[in-house]
């Protein structure tokens, strides 16, 4: 370790894992992983921190929440090995993922704006025939046997004759699924939409499941602030000015 390293007050694992409530255990494994800087040892071969150490931990824990574990594991690990730019090109790469989540829910919130409540017309009084709803929708009626075969509508077949029947939850998905699709979004990512319209029992329900997933999408938006700015101050006082430079040489 360099010499600013060892002119600093030592702390003890204990010290660092009581602040942070967090085992010994916790913070040797952090070490270990490359999330904090290799710690000194006394003439025993126990490991002394610093508060170098200390910043380091911070700007990890303050990580996760926005990027998730492996993400942040990786961010400090390369922090720690002087490679800055690799660190700032993760940190990119969650913002586009998040990005493109909040586009996703946005997406999925039009498409359930233009599904306004209507009956299931041209039916008769056990459900629609696939005809009728290929014509409402303005598809083939071999695009909605595409979307059967992935599993994004579920028809009953009439015990008389075997033809598909549409119940008023199969209109719904189709109708879903047509929004979707004009949307963009492809077969795979349409259906765990549909899932969770049918395990919340409707599109209603799903409001309050739309609800919670901005909120999360907000709260991880805050958490990669509150990240970053613990992470600049760790890489501000203690990082190379060389990128490939190693940490602390």
């Amino acid at each position: 370790m360099g010499k600013n390293l060892k002119s600093r007050e030592r702390l003890r694992p204990v010290d660092l894992a009581r602040g942070h409530g967090l085992s010994t255990q916790a913070v040797r494994n952090y070490e270990e992983a490359g999330i904090l800087p290799a710690a000194d040892r006394t003439p025993h071969g126990y490991r002394t921190y610093t508060s170098l150490h200390a910043r380091a931990l911070r700007a990890f824990l303050a990580l996760v929440p926005g990027h998730g574990h492996r993400t942040a594991t990786s961010i400090m690990r390369a922090v720690n090995q002087g490679a800055v730019d690799e660190a700032l090109r993760l940190i990119d790469e969650s913002h586009v993922q998040l990005l493109e989540d909040r586009r996703t829910l946005q997406a999925v919130e039009r498409a359930l704006r233009d599904l306004e409540p209507t009956p299931v017309t041209g039916a008769g009084p056990e459900g629609m025939f696939i005809g009728p709803l290929a014509a409402k929708l303005g598809i083939r009626p071999a695009t909605l046997r595409k979307w059967e075969l992935a599993g994004l509508v579920r028809p009953r077949r009439d015990t008389r004759t075997g033809y598909r029947v549409y119940d008023e939850a199969d209109v719904r998905d189709a109708r879903l699924v047509h929004q979707l699709r004009r949307g963009g979004y492809l077969l795979v990512h349409i259906a765990p939409l549909i899932a969770q319209v049918r395990a919340a029992g409707g599109l209603e329900p799903l409001e309050a499941a739309l609800s919670d997933w901005r909120g999360r999408l907000s709260a991880r938006g805050r958490a990669m602030l509150t990240g970053a700015a613990e992470l600049e101050a760790y890489l501000g006082e203690h990082a190379p000015t060389g990128g490939a430079r190693a940490f602390g040489s």
